[in-house]
């Protein structure tokens, strides 16, 4: 069977582990073509990684009859217009997160994906990982008891003094919980299910910010979004989950994830990483104690998530980072805002159900 071929739109700066876990690690993708409206970057990633073609613009990516999938790096405001482009041209789609810019993004989307019969996938694959996907078979098999809440925190003081061009994190489509968030919900929900109600508090701290990273130092920002956001997540297995994300606060550290149980609870690592470590608190043991990772990719392996959905097309099976999951996703995310604007928890439309965990396969790069 040959390998599934892909078109990337978007050579900014998420595209290299892409570009290098796609070419060097997994076995049944390839990128066959690049495009990026600065045409030096897709140059560049045609010449380092061997790349066949450069695509003038996205619609001539699209046109072409060898790309099997089309994977979407571009800016969040952008994925709308992009996986939307693909999907009305045939294409198979995994687009980085999140889904739409907004959930009426989102569910235009999975309306049209399910309309023509096409995949429809997306970032983060990190609960993919060897991490995550340990903590998951530990609550399965029981270690923590029965789940009754978790907690999540990802703080930190915004990418202005150190991103390249942190502007769009600013507005439609960005902001702490669209940025962050899907990394730490779509843990959430593959440990422990999905939710059914939310309520949010969000805000803005500052109106405006200053660039102080190069190439634009001392540009201003204008923030569109909130910047501080605190919610509560209703699981349908009963347990309660709280979720804090900000780029307003000076901390020394970015990531915490706690899973709580009726024996126990369970440290989960940074849901932004593929690895470790991962720390288990029994009141047996009266201290925490490090659990060994039991599945493979604990490494960076951005990819990971389209080489799976490429199994999936190759061999009819389901895949991990579906749709049905990106989507829950995103209105958990943009109903925290929701909930804080109409002053009320929301009840959610969408709902969610655990896909398969992974399988050690022997081979490493290719999926089961």
């Amino acid at each position: 069977m040959g390998t599934v071929k892909i078109a990337m739109i978007g050579v900014g700066a998420i595209s290299g582990i892409y570009l290098e876990n796609i070419t060097n690690v997994f076995k049944e993708i390839e990128i066959i073509g690049v495009c990026d409206l600065v045409r030096e970057r897709a140059e560049n990633a045609k010449d380092k990684y061997q790349i066949k073609k450069i695509y003038d613009t996205m619609y001539d990516a699209f046109k072409d009859p060898e790309v099997d999938m089309v994977l979407n790096l571009t800016r969040p405001y952008e994925h709308f217009e992009v996986t939307k482009g693909a999907l009305n041209a045939g294409k198979h789609v995994y687009s980085e997160k999140p889904l739409g810019a907004n959930f009426d993004e989102g569910k235009a989307l999975v309306a049209l994906a399910e309309e023509k019969n096409l995949l429809l996938g997306g970032a983060p694959d990190t609960f993919l990982g060897s991490g995550i996907q340990t903590c998951r078979k530990l609550i399965d098999d029981g270690f923590i008891g029965e789940p009754i809440g978790a907690a999540a925190f990802m703080i930190c003081r915004g990418h202005e003094t150190w991103h390249p061009d942190p502007e769009f994190y600013y507005k439609k489509g960005g902001g702490p919980m669209l940025d962050m968030g899907p990394y730490y919900v779509t843990a959430l929900v593959n440990l422990l299910g999905g939710v059914n109600n939310v309520t949010g508090v969000t805000k803005s701290s500052f109106p405006k910010r200053t660039i102080t990273s190069q190439p634009k130092v001392g540009t201003v920002i204008d923030v569109d979004v909130p910047t501080y956001i605190t919610g509560i997540l209703n699981f349908d297995n009963g347990a309660v989950g709280t979720i804090f994300t900000t780029f307003d606060v000076y901390y020394n550290q970015q990531a915490r994830l706690e899973i709580y149980g009726s024996k126990g609870t369970l440290f989960v690592p940074d849901p932004n990483t593929f690895g470790g470590p991962i720390k288990l608190l029994r009141p047996e043991d009266g201290e925490y104690r490090e659990m060994p990772l039991l599945f493979d990719y604990k490494e960076n392996s951005r990819g990971l998530g389209v080489a799976d959905m490429a199994k999936a097309l190759q061999t009819g099976r389901d895949y991990r980072a579906i749709y049905k999951q990106t989507y829950h996703v995103l209105e958990i995310l943009t109903s925290f805002e929701k909930s804080s604007k109409e002053g009320k928890s929301i009840t959610l439309e969408t709902a969610y159900n655990r896909g398969l965990p992974m399988l050690n396969n022997p081979i490493h790069g290719i999926l089961d």
